[in-house]
C-alpha cells in the first residue's frame, strides 16, 4: 500500500523495506515502528535494505506523537525494561541487512542505520545521535554498536554533543563503508544485497550470527539499561525542555532537573 508508513517489496531475494512518510522527514511514529519491526520479521529476503522515501532516511521519533511535545511523555512505568520491538527484530535477524541512506539519518534514524550490518550513504547523507539534546539516551545501537565502528573516543564526542556530521565525515571515522553520488544510491545499495543474496543463504546467515557472538554485547541486557534509563529521563524537566524547545525554534535552558 502506497499510504502505509512502512513500505515493503521485494526484487528477486533481495527486500526493500522504505520509512514511508516523506512529509514528516520519515519520523517514526508508533504504527511505523510496528510496521518496520513486521517488515523484519516477516521477510523471507536473503538480503535486507533499509532505506526512507523522499528526501530524508529518517528523523527518529516523531515528537509530537511519540514524545507528546514535552508534555505527555511516554509513561514506561508499567512496561518492563527490555528492548524494543523494531530494535529486537533488526539485531536478531538472521539476514543481512544494509542501510541505504538517503539523507537525514538523526536520533532513531542514526540507530536504524547503526542497526544494519552493512551502510551506503548518498552524499546527502547525515547523521547526527541527538538524544542528549532531547534529555535522554540513544536506544542500544548508540551505546553498542557506534564505539566499534569509530573507536570509543570519536563515538563519545557524537553522543556527547548531538553533533551533526555529512556522509565525506561517516565515510572517514568509518561509520559507512562507502559513500556514492545520490542518484546512485539504490542501484548501489542492490548491487550489494544481490551480491550477498546470490551466495548460500545457510552459510550467509551463519556468518552473521557468528559476527553475533562473536562482537555484539548481549542486545536483551543492554535493552533493559535503556529502557530504565529512558523511563527516568522522560520524566525530566531537561527532556520537556528539549523537546519543547526543538518544537518552538529556540534555544533551549536545561536545568539538571
Amino acid at each position: 500500500m502506497d499510504d502505509a508508513e512502512v513500505l515493503y517489496e521485494t526484487h528477486d531475494h533481495v527486500g526493500v523495506i522504505t520509512i514511508n512518510r516523506p512529509e514528516a522527514r520519515n519520523a517514526l511514529t508508533w504504527s511505523a515502528y510496528a510496521g518496520l519491526e513486521a517488515a523484519v520479521r516477516d521477510s523471507q529476503a536473503r538480503c535486507l535494505i533499509v532505506t526512507g522515501a523522499g528526501s530524508a532516511f529518517c528523523s527518529g521519533d516523531d515528537v509530537k506523537q511519540i514524545m507528546g511535545g514535552g508534555d505527555r511523555p511516554p509513561d514506561l512505568s508499567s512496561r518492563e525494561p527490555r528492548l524494543t520491538p523494531a530494535a529486537d527484530a533488526l539485531l536478531h535477524t538472521d539476514i543481512p541487512v544494509i542501510a541505504a541512506v538517503n539523507g537525514a539519518a538523526v536520533g532513531w534514524g542514526m540507530e536504524l542505520a547503526l542497526f544494519a550490518d552493512l551502510r551506503i550513504a548518498s552524499d546527502k547523507a547525515r547523521f547526527g545521535e541527538l538524544f542528549v539534546l532531547r534529555g535522554l539516551v540513544t536506544d542500544v545501537a548508540g551505546i553498542g554498536r557506534l564505539s566499534s565502528l569509530v573507536g570509543r573516543e570519536k563515538a563519545a564526542e557524537l553522543l556527547f554533543t548531538g553533533d551533526i556530521i555529512d556522509a565525506a565525515e561517516a565515510q572517514r571515522i568509518g561509520l559507512v563503508s562507502r559513500v556514492v553520488p545520490h542518484d546512485e544510491l539504490m542501484d548501489s545499495a542492490l548491487a550489494l544485497a544481490r551480491r550477498i543474496a546470490a551466495n548460500p543463504p545457510l552459510a550467509v546467515q551463519s556468518l552473521k550470527a557468528g559476527l553475533r557472538t562473536a562482537v555484539d554485547p548481549d542486545w536483551n541486557e543492554l535493552g533493559r539499561w535503556v529502557s530504565t534509563n529512558l523511563g527516568r529521563l522522560f520524566k525530566t524537566n531537561d527532556h520537556r525542555e528539549g523537546v519543547k524547545s526543538f518544537l518552538e525554534k529556540r534555544a533551549p535552558n536545561y536545568t539538571g532537573t
